[in-house]
């Protein structure tokens, strides 16, 4: 067993490598994994350098306690902006994080509980199969705050299930059961929750011995073949999700939420 330096902070996550399996879990439960910038820039740079590592033949993905990963956390904007960190940085952190996670050259397995929401669902739809407690859910939370999908979630929504369920999704914010975004496409399977860490066990104990080129191949066609204007909407994205990020409804959105009352946006 070997720990990975993953040059982050105690809360961002840990990255664990257990023979030819590297275990990436989210460690911020006491915000139900929410990662913040530095987070980000870190799984960006672990996603890069991972590949290089011929030890590592598949990673699991997954979050510590009872959630997955709630997205960005919101509680630090307002620090991050004293310390330089732009819009933009964020942004592009984001972007990178699920790009690299993307482009990973060997399987990854996200193994989700409880909430996968805003960018966690980016993550969670990121990785080449998603299994998930019967019990968890999807949620693209941005409109409730005043912003708009990003890291590429409303492209991989509307990818495997389609326009008209990621319009859904991504307009009204509200909670996709793990059952129905398995029937939906969007994740593998829904599991018994108590049968969750068996089933992602087996599938990487098999990935994890499997032909490491093929499986790269595998994945990039895939990826091509599925995502291929992912770039063209991580931009999009960006732009947009930058101007939100600056405007009354982001500010009135996050404060409502923090101090869990509904928002009153502009008109």
């Amino acid at each position: 067993m070997s720990t990975v330096d993953n040059r982050t902070t105690p809360a961002g996550f840990s990255a664990i490598r257990e023979d030819r399996v590297l275990r990436v879990t989210l460690t911020n439960p006491a915000r139900k994994n929410a990662i913040d910038y530095h987070t980000m820039v870190a799984l960006g740079d672990l996603f890069t350098t991972v590949g290089e590592d011929r030890a590592v033949r598949a990673i699991v993905l997954t979050g510590e306690g009872r959630d997955f990963c709630t997205g960005a956390d919101l509680s630090g904007v307002e620090a991050n902006v004293q310390r330089g960190i732009t819009p933009e940085l964020t942004m592009d952190a984001a972007n990178r994080m699920v790009r690299t996670l993307l482009d990973v050259p060997v399987p990854v397995v996200a193994s989700i509980r409880g909430a996968a929401a805003g960018v966690g669902v980016a993550l969670a739809l990121a990785a080449d199969i998603t299994y998930a407690a019967s019990d968890s859910y999807l949620l693209l939370a941005f409109i409730n705050v005043g912003l708009m999908p990003d890291g590429g979630a409303a492209a991989m929504v509307a990818a495997a299930a389609g326009r008209a369920r990621a319009a859904e999704l991504a307009l009204l914010g509200e909670r996709l059961p793990a059952v129905e975004a398995a029937a939906a496409g969007l994740i593998t399977r829904a599991v018994p929750v108590e049968e969750l860490d068996a089933i992602v066990a087996k599938a990487v104990a098999k990935l994890a011995h499997g032909p490491r080129r093929a499986q790269q191949l595998t994945k990039r066609a895939l990826n091509e073949a599925s995502l291929s204007t992912l770039d063209a909407a991580l931009a999009a994205e960006k732009a947009g999700q930058v101007e939100l990020l600056d405007s009354p409804d982001f500010a009135e959105g996050a404060i409502a939420m923090l101090t869990k009352r509904k928002p009153v946006f502009g008109d």
